[in-house]
C-alpha cells in the first residue's frame, strides 16, 4: 500500500477524462481514435489534482470537448452502457459555462445524483457551450435534478436526445426533445 493511500478518500466511482479537438473545417473519420483518454481517478485528491490540471472552458479552443465518464464505459452512443439510454443538454451562453460546468463536475464525481450517470460532456463551440449528461436509460426526472443541483434559473431550457436517435441522425445535438 503506497504511504498516502491510507489518507486518500474514495469515491464512489473511478472516472476517466476523455479529450478531443478537431479543426472547424475538419471531419472526423474515426470517433474512437479522435477521442483521447487522459486520466482515470478513484479518489478525492486524485479528483483535484486532475482538475487543477484542466484547461477551463474559456481556455478550449472551439470545437473541443471534456468527456468525465465512469471507469469501463466510453464516450459513445453504441457502447452497451450507453445503448438504450440518452443525454440531457443544457446550451449556455459562453460566460456562463464554467460556473455550471465546475457544479456539474462536482455533482456527478460526488455522487449527487439520485440515478446512476455515466458519464458528463462539455462541448465548446464557437458561439454556444454545451454540457450533457449521459445516462444508462430516460431517467425520467433527470431535469429537475439538474436545475437542482445546477442552481439553474426556472425558466431554462434542459433537452434530451436517446443515443439511438443520434445513431440514427449521425448528430448529438439535433432533434432533441425539450423541457422547461
Amino acid at each position: 500500500m503506497p504511504a498516502n493511500a491510507q489518507n486518500s478518500h474514495p469515491l464512489a466511482h473511478t472516472w476517466t477524462v476523455y479529450y478531443s479537438f478537431r479543426k472547424a473545417n475538419e471531419r472526423i473519420t474515426n470517433y474512437e481514435d479522435a477521442i483521447k483518454r487522459l486520466v482515470d481517478f478513484g479518489t478525492v485528491e486524485e479528483f483535484w489534482s486532475t482538475y487543477s490540471h484542466l484547461k477551463r472552458p474559456a481556455d478550449l479552443e472551439p470545437i473541443s470537448d471534456y468527456h468525465i465518464f465512469r471507469s469501463g464505459i466510453r464516450p459513445m452512443w453504441e457502447v452497451p452502457e450507453n445503448i438504450n439510454g440518452g443525454k440531457f443538454i443544457i446550451r449556455l451562453r459562453k460566460d456562463v459555462s464554467q460556473r455550471f460546468w465546475e457544479d456539474l463536475i462536482l455533482a456527478v464525481v460526488g455522487n449527487q445524483f439520485p440515478d446512476p450517470v455515466n458519464g458528463i460532456v462539455l462541448s465548446i463551440r464557437t458561439s454556444e457551450d454545451i454540457l450533457s449528461v449521459w445516462t444508462a436509460d430516460s431517467t425520467p426526472g433527470m431535469s429537475d435534478t439538474l436545475k437542482l443541483l445546477l442552481q439553474l434559473p426556472e425558466a431554462a431550457v434542459i433537452e434530451y436526445k436517446e443515443h439511438n436517435d443520434s445513431l440514427r441522425d449521425k448528430s448529438s445535438f439535433r432533434n432533441t426533445d425539450v423541457f422547461k
